[in-house]
């Protein structure tokens, strides 16, 4: 993310953080760069990339991170929370491991996971918490406002990023 973007995203309520993903369709004509230029991964709809966010209490974005593969949520769930300490942390089901329980342990951060169904050992979370997960939701929502974020026309990540950044500001000072 731009210097610029990071200063304006470090002031939000850390009380909270929310960590989510959401899938981006790209166009047809966006490939023909090397895989780590273009970002882009294959799926059987065609092209995608992957977004990762870091959101605060109130629904401020904090940290991206964008991807071309489709692969687990887990993958950058550590890199998004890498320098946080002792907040509560709130995701869906998609991100319930015990590495990533262990990483945010030592970090001493309240975990608000629901676990997954196949899970051994099913622990307790707290449900009240669980739903102000919904801002960072309705965030993914006006993230998708753009058209420009939500129907991929950039050939290059870095060009993509940018976009993402562009949009990311004018949600945060609405």
């Amino acid at each position: 993310m731009d210097k610029t973007v990071q200063k304006c995203c470090v002031r939000g309520d850390l009380q909270e953080v929310m960590i989510d993903s959401t899938i981006v369709r790209a166009h047809v004509y966006e490939a023909g760069y090397s895989k780590e230029e273009e970002g882009l991964g294959r799926s059987k709809g065609g092209f995608t990339s992957k977004i990762h966010a870091l959101v605060d209490t109130l629904g401020n974005p904090l940290k991206f991170i964008l991807i071309g593969e489709n692969r687990n949520d887990i993958i950058k769930a550590e890199a998004l929370k890498e320098d946080m300490k002792s907040t509560t942390v709130i995701t869906d089901k998609g991100y319930d491991s015990k590495k990533l329980h262990d990483h945010l342990d030592d970090k001493q951060c309240k975990i608000v996971i629901p676990p997954r169904r196949n899970r051994k050992v099913q622990y307790e979370y707290d449900k009240h918490i669980y739903i102000e997960r919904q801002s960072i939701e309705c965030f993914c929502g006006k993230l998708k406002h753009f058209i420009r974020v939500s129907s991929r026309f950039d050939k290059t990540k870095s060009s993509y990023q940018a976009f993402i950044d562009f949009a990311t500001t004018l949600i945060y000072l609405r």
